[in-house]
């Protein structure tokens, strides 16, 4: 039986049809949630929590997640105030997604942000226990992730 070959994405990856894999982030100054998604279901799992110091991503661990998954683009919770304006954290928030763009050369998206940390804490996949779970940050990151793809992967 032959299978037909899968399509090349622009990382080098070799993809069955036209499935495109997104990575999610839940920026914070101390951690960052991170989430792996397909276009195809529209899903998204929660990863890993990552720790920042000072404000400073762990750029080892987020190149070796990109190594890993090999994304095609990347979307990042952008946190505003009830009414639509940023928050204290988006100049942080934004200087990360400069900073993604320019190391991984990928597209990024925002996603707006609002409730989803709060929404994370009543999870499933976030159980009391968390040696077992990604942690509330990864699916925050998942509930950012899943969000712009059930929006319809359109641009914040």
């Amino acid at each position: 039986m032959t299978t037909a070959p899968g399509i090349t994405n622009s990382r080098g990856s070799e993809r069955p049809g036209n499935l495109q894999i997104l990575l999610g982030f839940d920026f914070g100054l101390q951690r960052i949630g991170v989430a792996s998604g397909q276009d195809i279901t529209g899903t998204a799992t929660a990863l890993s929590t990552l720790k920042a110091r000072n404000g400073q991503p762990d750029w080892d661990s987020i190149s070796e997640l990109m190594q890993t998954w090999r994304p095609d683009a990347l979307v990042v919770g952008l946190p505003r105030h009830d009414d639509g304006s940023d928050s204290d954290i988006s100049v942080a928030v934004r200087r990360f997604i400069r900073q993604l763009e320019g190391r991984y050369r990928l597209p990024v998206y925002t996603m707006d942000e609002r409730l989803s940390s709060q929404a994370a804490r009543g999870q499933p996949d976030n159980p009391d226990d968390p040696g077992t779970a990604p942690g509330i940050d990864a699916v925050a990151a998942r509930i950012i992730l899943q969000d712009w793809l059930a929006a319809g992967n359109r641009n914040e």
